[in-house]
Order: structure tokens, then sequence, then C-alpha cells
């Protein structure tokens, strides 16, 4: 009996000392919301006519993911393009952390319905967008802050 007592204290004072020094990071940053980033490379002349069509769906549903708490915050940046190659357009929406990814299709869907229509729709916009833009990458990035 005094065996078993004796190894319960030693795993709960182990499991106990884990839990502390896990807490303790050495990381020289903490950790903020999520960034997923998109980089677009719009056509010679077309990078206005794309500008419009994203003011009509994604800032929509943006706007309205945003009021339901789904998002944090959004972002645009537009400059030239360092190369022939490179991106001039990035798209970058904000969440809480990567939790807020979770299942994020099932409350963000009925959005995009809403704001730019059936699935039939939503796949005519995006081939139309093909003639304008070609998508470079996508990235998930986390912002952090030094210490």
């Amino acid at each position: 009996m005094r065996k078993y007592i004796i190894l319960a204290a030693s795993a709960a004072l182990l499991i106990a000392w884990t839990g502390l020094c896990s807490a303790q990071s050495d990381a020289p940053y903490t950790e903020g919301p999520v960034w997923q980033i998109t980089m677009v490379k719009t056509k010679r002349g077309m990078g206005d006519d794309y500008l419009k069509g994203l003011a009509k769906t994604f800032k929509g549903e943006l706007d309205e993911q945003k009021k339901q708490n789904l998002i944090l915050d959004y972002k645009i940046l537009l400059g030239d393009a360092a190369t022939p190659q490179d991106f001039d357009i990035l798209l970058m929406v904000e969440s809480k952390d990567m939790a807020a990814l979770d299942n994020l299709r099932e409350k963000t869907d009925p959005i995009s319905r809403k704001i730019s229509g059936n699935l039939d729709e939503q796949r005519a916009t995006a081939t139309k967008r093909v003639d304008l833009r070609e998508i470079l990458g996508d990235k998930l990035m986390r912002e952090i802050t030094l210490k």
C-alpha cells in the first residue's frame, strides 16, 4: 500500500512539474491572432475590375462575418509587383486563433449564399475572376509580438 501511495504522489508531482514547465515558454514572442493571406497577381489592366468585383462579394461576405464575430478583421493591400511573377494584391483575413477556423465553413456558407448567391452563381463569379487575376498562393500565419 505504501508503494502505491509513493508512486501516486510521485506521478502527481511529475504531472504538476511538467505543467509548470510547459506554461513558461522560452519563446522570444507572444502569440497573437491568425491571418489567412492570399497573394493575387492581377492581369495587366485588370486590377480595378478585380477590385470592383471584390467590393461586391469579398467585402460583403467579410463585413457580415465580422458583424457575426466569425473574424476579427480583414485587409486588402495593394502595391506594385516586384517582378513580373510577383503578386500585386494581398487579401488578409484575421481570426482570433486557430480554433476560430474550426468548422468555419458551416458558419460562412450561409453568408456566402446570402451575399454571392447560390453555388452556381458563386461558380460563375469565380470563373469570371480567372480572366482578371491569378492566385499565386495562400498562407496561414500567426501574428506575434516580440518580448
